[in-house]
């Protein structure tokens, strides 16, 4: 299935600039039907769900890095 730079964005969570940036230097493979360009959304559906896998994992790094009672002592 094909979908527009719009609605890759969407689905990935970025900026269509973002996403039109990384069609125009290779990246991200498109064809152009000579009004806008389309790209193949399969192509796609395990690197969203490797991001969503990674930011989940940031999140909890997030929580856990901060111990619960910093003992800190000032030596000036």
């Amino acid at each position: 299935m094909y979908i527009t730079i719009k609605e890759l964005a969407d689905f990935l969570h970025l900026s269509p600039d973002y996403v039109y940036q990384q069609i125009q230097s290779g990246n991200i493979r498109a064809v152009h039907d000579g009004n806008e360009y389309l790209v193949n959304k399969e192509q796609f559906t395990n690197t969203r769900e490797e991001i969503e896998k990674e930011i989940l994992l940031w999140r909890e790094e997030q929580l856990q890095d901060l111990p619960a009672d910093i003992d800190v002592k000032d030596e000036d």
